[in-house]
């Protein structure tokens, strides 16, 4: 496998790894949508607010990640 063969693959599990907290970002949005349209509890709306912050600092974390292997 060549070096960029290496760094292109490298490259991709990162942005991949950015990704998903992004998809879990947008699903517990949806979450929140649907408790407030259909008046569920408000628990459920700020379990889903804690995930967003989570999965937000995750992406940050990935997101650094992809700067310091560009870095490299």
């Amino acid at each position: 496998m060549t070096e960029e063969s290496k760094q292109s693959t490298a490259l991709n599990k990162l942005v991949h790894d950015a990704r998903a907290p992004l998809n879990r970002i947008s699903m517990n949005a949806e979450l929140i949508k649907l408790v407030l349209e259909n008046d569920m509890p408000k628990q459920k709306a700020i379990e889903a607010l804690d995930k967003i912050i989570l999965n937000c600092q995750q992406c940050s974390e990935s997101l650094q990640n992809i700067t310091d292997h560009n870095n490299d």
